[in-house]
């Protein structure tokens, strides 16, 4: 009897292995996401019936990522990483809210403030490349490393940075969702006391939070995503900074005036329902816990060099906001939250809460933002010939000794 054996390439193989591999951490992606908007959902509105503030949401987010992930690595005995496609969408999400609200404001007056908000962010990366020098050597660490934890640019994009050029990515992560943390908790806290108002007067009904929407205007809110995706999607496209954020902002301030235009509509003043921005806000909470619920243990000298290098970041945020004081005639609140180091969606949205120059907190954090994520390349490459000068000269003396 004749028998035929077909063996598959090693290559074919490995391929299938792969693609059933990357299907199952997708689907168990998805499980814990849901998990953790089930979760975050209930904490959120438990803290703003403790009048939290408007972005209760982001803390219920935070506390859900870190308690889900880590559950699940625990008992799932299984290690997932944070979610960056939750993240992006929950920046989506928040910037088209923004885009709506900002969209009646003088944008006018804001252009005028470029040259400010373009000082701010150069003296904002002067002091972080300053900080991360100081970091690198008390930390007794490679100062790429080093500038990667402590530039605000972001827990998700330092972190791939690392990863990509070999360096510690639980480092990174670990100042950047310290300062994010931080930022996130303290600057909501410090505007509420001490401009004695509330972030949301008063807890919103859950009825009013996921059933706001008339059935009349379904239509334009999928009309109002679609087009917030296709805003989104032409700036990665085009290469833009922060696309995901920066994309969404433009659509929704856009998205009213075009409606006018289209003869079967007439005039139109759309607005998002809340739940769209709580969903956004949820995500973006979610991603930070994440980021916490991922960390192995550090050390007591890792942790204490990292709130050291916080606390730096903050204090030039401070030293910021001083400077924006004396060169505008912006209150002090508005300086905070335009200088704030890092969390930019985030202080936006405090902002928003407040109902608090808008638009001014929205172009000073898209300016840093576009400005950080544009010269990426640069810092990188400036900070990995500093670190092979700095291993030549070590081997040097060593040579010598």
């Amino acid at each position: 009897m004749n028998q035929i054996l077909s063996v598959a390439p090693p290559q074919q193989v490995t391929t299938q292995q792969q693609a059933l591999k990357s299907k199952q951490i997708l689907v168990k992606s998805l499980i814990v996401l849901g998990w953790e908007m089930l979760l975050a959902l209930p904490i959120g509105l438990i803290l703003a019936r403790f009048h939290i503030g408007g972005i209760a949401w982001i803390f219920g987010g935070i506390v859900s990522g870190a308690v889900v992930l880590q559950t699940y690595r625990v008992w799932g005995g299984c290690t997932l990483k944070p979610n960056r496609t939750a993240r992006k969408t929950g920046m989506a999400l928040v910037g088209l809210n923004v885009g709506f609200c900002v969209g009646n404001a003088h944008l006018a007056d804001v252009a005028s403030c470029l040259p400010i908000f373009a000082l701010i962010t150069f003296f904002l990366l002067l002091c972080g490349t300053v900080i991360g020098y100081i970091y690198s050597h008390i930390s007794k660490t490679n100062i790429l490393t080093a500038m990667l934890a402590t530039v605000p640019g972001g827990v998700g994009p330092m972190s791939a940075i690392a990863a990509d050029y070999g360096k510690n990515v639980t480092l990174v992560a670990l100042v950047q969702a310290i300062r994010v943390t931080t930022v996130v908790f303290l600057i909501p806290i410090i505007a509420r006391v001490s401009s004695g108002q509330q972030i949301y007067p008063q807890a919103l009904p859950v009825k009013s939070v996921l059933f706001s929407l008339e059935p009349s205007q379904l239509g334009l809110l999928l009309l109002a995503l679609l087009f917030g995706g296709l805003g989104v999607y032409l700036a990665i496209l085009s290469k833009i900074p922060a696309g995901e954020f920066f994309g969404a902002i433009v659509a929704g301030i856009a998205f009213n005036p075009l409606c006018e235009w289209l003869p079967f509509v007439g005039d139109v003043n759309f607005t998002l329902p809340p739940l769209v921005n709580i969903v956004g806000q949820m995500l973006l909470g979610i991603t930070i816990g994440e980021y916490w619920g991922d960390k192995p243990a550090f050390t007591k000298r890792t942790i204490v060099c990292a709130l050291m290098s916080v606390g730096m970041t903050l204090v030039a945020g401070g030293l910021a906001s001083i400077l924006a004081m004396e060169l505008t005639s912006w209150d002090w609140l508005t300086c905070l939250l335009v200088t704030a180091p890092g969390g930019s969606a985030e202080m936006i949205l405090v902002a928003l809460a407040l109902d608090h120059n808008v638009e001014i907190v929205t172009a000073g954090h898209l300016v840093r933002l576009i400005a950080i994520n544009s010269s990426l390349p640069l810092w990188v490459f400036l900070f990995r010939r500093l670190e092979s000068q700095s291993l030549e000269s070590t081997s040097v003396e060593r040579k010598v000794l």
